[in-house]
């Protein structure tokens, strides 16, 4: 239930280690101006309705499905959102979460921890965020990773992200570290929008002094074409690693956190990537308009792993339309299904019926 595409030895031993542990999920959520252009994400059918998709979503994974939410989750263009697929797994095996707000237009409506981040401007700008906002989430990440890492002890801690346009400054951030990617992108369209995303990378990083010579602080990188989320997971998985596992709950955008982490730790020698995996869903990893494997495989060091779950059999045309391509990950959703295999060796149908259960209580909770 747990394919390893790349690195296959870490990966495998990252498996075993963990194997049987009851981790805990960090989910850290940020906002992009990158987010609100026409069509750039499928996160919520209007850019009115992006501002809002990640205060939903952390609203549900806190809460749980509750009638009259105070931020309902926003319709997206097509399928249910991915916090119905955490939030089914994270209840189901009682693991313990921390919502971090590490840069909102508006704090989420469930407890969470404020980093005293501000959202970021639109990548274009080659602005995107100040450095000192950058460094300090950077620290506050480093310090909750430490915080983290002492709750888990023998186990590992999955941390998330919810970030609307996340993938496009996904690859801004790739880009200006000097990794390859365009092309390589996921999105949650079906069919990705490269071409849209990379003009809006190119851009943002031809507004830059530094643009194509050697970079000497990544976390300049992150203030120029990132988001607030990338400081705040990269400091906090290059801090809990150095004592537990670390599972990076997502595709292209903790790809990108990967790739930033092995640039500061190649020049502070912080953290211990060994203990380090990025895990996913199939969609992200099979996307064929994508090249998620390709990406890993430029990062060279980072163990892929994904969850076979699939939704080919389910009941909900919200559910089944992943399998065409629409939605595919977020919020931790493939992280939190790897943790489901590996915690209590949950199947297809286990993890199946658990989500299903889930949807069904949403929308008899959403007639009311």
């Amino acid at each position: 239930m747990i394919p390893i595409y790349t690195n296959i030895i870490q990966g495998n031993r990252w498996l075993n280690q963990y194997c049987g542990k009851r981790p805990a999920m960090a989910c850290v959520l940020g906002f992009t101006e990158t987010g609100l252009h026409p069509n750039i994400s499928a996160a919520g059918a209007t850019p009115h309705d992006r501002r809002y998709t990640a205060i939903a979503d952390a609203e549900c994974l806190g809460n749980g499905v509750q009638p009259h939410p105070k931020y309902p989750l926003p319709p997206l263009h097509v399928g249910a959102s991915p916090t119905l697929i955490s939030r089914a797994i994270v209840e189901a095996l009682e693991i313990p979460v921390s919502i971090f707000n590490a840069g909102l237009p508006i704090p989420p409506a469930t407890p969470h921890i404020d980093l005293d981040g501000i959202p970021a401007q639109c990548l274009s700008t080659g602005a995107a965020m100040s450095k000192d906002n950058v460094n300090h989430l950077f620290h506050q990440g480093w310090q909750w990773g430490e915080k983290l890492a002492e709750t888990v002890e023998d186990s590992y801690l999955i941390i998330a992200e919810c970030v609307v346009g996340g993938t496009t400054t996904a690859l801004g951030l790739l880009t200006g570290l000097g990794i390859a990617a365009n092309d390589q992108i996921n999105s949650s369209h079906p069919k990705c929008n490269h071409q849209q995303k990379w003009n809006l990378v190119q851009t943002g990083l031809q507004q830059t002094d530094w643009y194509g010579k050697k970079i000497v602080d990544p976390l300049t990188v992150v203030a120029a074409v990132g988001d607030p989320m990338q400081a705040v997971v990269a400091g906090m998985a290059l801090s809990a690693s150095r004592k537990v596992g670390v599972l990076l709950a997502g595709g292209t955008q903790m790809l990108a956190v990967y790739g930033l982490m092995q640039c500061l730790r190649n020049q502070h020698q912080w953290g211990n990537l060994k203990q380090v995996v990025v895990g996913t869903t199939r969609w992200v990893a099979q996307d064929p308009t994508g090249d998620t494997i390709g990406l890993a495989r430029r990062l060279q060091e980072v163990p892929l792993l994904a969850t076979a779950l699939s939704f080919a059999t389910s009941h909900y045309p919200q559910l089944q339309v992943y399998e065409e391509g629409y939605v595919k990950e977020g919020v931790g959703a493939g992280g939190c299904a790897i943790a489901a295999h590996l915690y209590c060796g949950w199947n297809q149908a286990q993890l199946l019926t658990t989500i299903e259960q889930l949807l069904q209580n949403y929308q008899n909770t959403a007639q009311l």
